[in-house]
Formats: C-alpha cells, structure tokens, sequence
C-alpha cells in the first residue's frame, strides 16, 4: 500500500477488510482520467497472483513497483 501511495494513490475508502485506492492523471488528449485498485488487507503477505491482479488494475508494471519498493 505505500509503494502505490508513492506512486501517487490515494486512499478513497475501506470496505471490511478491502481498501480502495485511486490515482487521478491527465491523459495525453487532457482528458482527466482515474485508475483505481482494491487491496485486501486480511493478511500481512499477499500471494504472487493477487499482487500481480492489483498491479494490473493500478496500470502500474512490475518493474515500476519494484523501483519504488521501499
């Protein structure tokens, strides 16, 4: 959650046990656009496959993430 919050999430809300991030940029046209991702938060470590479903709806690659692991 603090890497994405580095890369310019914020916290919009939390449902139970999900919370829910969003990102606003300007597109090239300079359309304002949003990206958002849910981020469950029962456990401490996330399994292989959710972290790369989370990374995926961020619009946020790997590498990108791993730049900004802290």
């Amino acid at each position: 959650m603090q890497t994405l919050e580095k890369l310019g999430f914020v916290q919009i809300r939390q449902r139970g046990s999900h919370l829910i991030l969003k990102k606003q940029f300007i597109s090239k046209e300079g359309k304002i656009n949003q990206v958002g991702c849910v981020i469950p938060m029962q456990r401490k470590t996330l399994a292989v496959g959710t972290l790369k479903n989370i990374l995926n709806q961020a619009g946020v690659s790997l590498e990108e993430f791993l730049q900004n692991l802290q």
